[in-house]
C-alpha cells in the first residue's frame, strides 16, 4: 500500500520508488539496506567451511614426534602411532625432540619438507611450540597433539590429552587415605614449562591443601627419574620425618621410590604419581609406592591416528579440538590389570 500511496503524491515520490525498486527490488530506504551489509557479511563468514589441511593427504605419510623414548611413557606413543598408522595404511616415522624445542622446530621443518600428510605430536613446550606447529598449518599439514596441551587453540587440529586433573585427585585422595590427613610431606614438580606440570600439581593441592598435611618441600625434577631419586634423597636428609612423596609422574616417583628404599627409614613413606607405567605398577605391587593415576595413552594416541585419517579423508575429525580422557588410579588392588599404559577390565 505504501508503494501506491507513493505513487500517488507526485510524480518524484514516483520515480525514487521505481529507482529504488529497479535497484533493490525493495520500497524500504536505500540506508536500510547499508545497514543489513555487516550482518549479511557476517552471516556469510560464519557459514563458510573451515579450512582443510590436506595439502599432502595423498602421500600416506605420518611424523610422530616425542620427547625421548628413555621414558617408556613415550616409547608408547611412538608404538601406538606406528601400529596404528601402518593398520591404515600409512607409513610412519617417528622422531624424538628430547624436551628441546629448538629440536621440535628442526624436526617439523623435516616433516613438512618431506611431505608429511599429518603430524602426531607430543610436544616441548605448551607456548615454545605454537610457533613449529602454525609452520606445519601454514604448510596445509594437520597437527594432531597427545598427551599435553599447548596454550593456543586453533592451531593444531585435536589436543587429546588425559584429564590429568582427574587423574591426579584421585591419587591425592587415596594419599589422604592412607595418612589420615596427616604429617609432612614433599613435592616433586615436573617440567615446569609443561602444562601439565601445574595442573596435576594445582589437582594435588586442591584435595591435601584442605587436611592437615603440610608441605616442607617443593622442588623440580624435570620429569626424570635420576634427578627424582636425587631430589628425594636430599629432601630425606633434610626432613626425615616426612610421610609422602607427591610426584608429577611416575618416572620421578620410581626415583622416589629408590631413594626411601635407601635411605631406611624406621617409617613409611607414601608415594604417588600420575602415568601408569609398569615400572610404577610393580613398585604398587611390592608397596614402595601407593597409587597413581594411569594416562590411558596408548589409547589416547590410536584416537589420534584414527582421527588424522578421518581427517584426511573427509575434512573433519567430527570431535572437538580439544578432547579429555579419564585416568584410572592405579593402587595395589587392581594393578594386575594394568600392562604397558593399558588397563584391562
Amino acid at each position: 500500500m505504501k508503494f501506491y500511496k507513493k505513487m500517488m503524491a507526485g510524480f518524484m515520490a514516483a520515480a525514487m520508488v521505481v529507482a529504488m525498486a529497479g535497484c533493490g527490488n525493495s520500497a524500504e530506504p536505500a540506508a536500510d539496506d547499508a545497514a543489513d551489509e555487516p550482518a549479511t557479511e557476517a552471516a556469510t563468514e560464519a557459514a563458510a567451511p573451515e579450512e582443510v589441511l590436506n595439502a599432502n593427504a595423498d602421500n600416506k605419510l605420518i611424523y610422530c614426534i616425542t620427547p625421548s623414548t628413555s621414558n617408556p611413557y613415550f616409547g608408547v606413543v611412538q608404538t601406538a602411532t606406528q601400529e596404528e598408522g601402518e593398520k591404515l595404511g600409512y607409513t610412519v616415522k617417528c622422531v624424538s625432540h628430547d624436551d628441546d624445542a629448538t629440536k621440535q622446530s628442526e624436526l617439523f621443518d623435516t616433516a613438512i619438507s618431506e611431505g608429511a600428510s599429518a603430524i602426531v605430536c607430543d610436544n616441548a613446550g605448551a607456548d615454545a611450540s605454537i610457533e613449529a606447529i602454525q609452520k606445519a598449518r601454514d604448510a596445509g599439514i594437520p597437527t594432531f597433539l597427545v598427551d599435553r596441551e599447548i596454550n593456543q587453540e586453533g592451531v593444531a587440529v585435536a589436543q587429546i590429552v588425559a584429564n590429568n586433573s582427574q587423574g591426579a585427585t584421585a591419587a591425592a585422595q587415596a594419599l589422604v587415605e592412607a595418612t589420615g590427613g596427616e604429617g609432612q610431606y614433599a613435592e616433586l614438580l615436573g617440567l615446569e614449562s609443561d602444562t601439565n606440570c601445574q595442573v596435576r600439581s594445582d589437582a594435588f593441592h586442591a584435595v591435601i591443601d584442605q587436611t592437615n598435611m603440610e608441605m616442607v618441600a617443593q622442588q623440580s625434577a624435570n620429569w626424570d627419574q635420576t634427578e627424582g631419586q636425587q631430589k628425594a634423597e636430599t629432601i630425606l636428609q633434610q626432613y626425615p620425618d616426612i610421610v609422602a612423596i607427591v610426584c608429577g609422574n611416575d618416572t620421578m616417583a620410581c626415583g622416589a621410590a629408590a631413594a626411601v628404599e635407601s635411605a631406611n627409614l624406621d617409617h613409611p613413606v607414601y608415594i604417588i604419581g600420575v602415568d601408569g607405567s609398569n615400572d610404577m605398577r610393580d613398585n604398587i605391587k611390592a608397596d614402595k609406592c601407593l597409587a597413581t593415576g594411569l594416562q590411558q595413552i596408548d589409547l589416547i594416541t590410536r584416537n589420534a591416528v584414527n582421527q588424522a585419517d578421518t581427517y584426511l579423508t573427509t575434512g573433519s575429525t567430527g570431535m572437538d579440538e580439544k578432547q579429555l580422557v579419564d585416568c584410572v588410579l592405579i593402587t595395589k588392588e587392581n594393578a594386575d590389570k594394568l600392562d604397558n599404559f593399558v588397563y584391562s577390565e
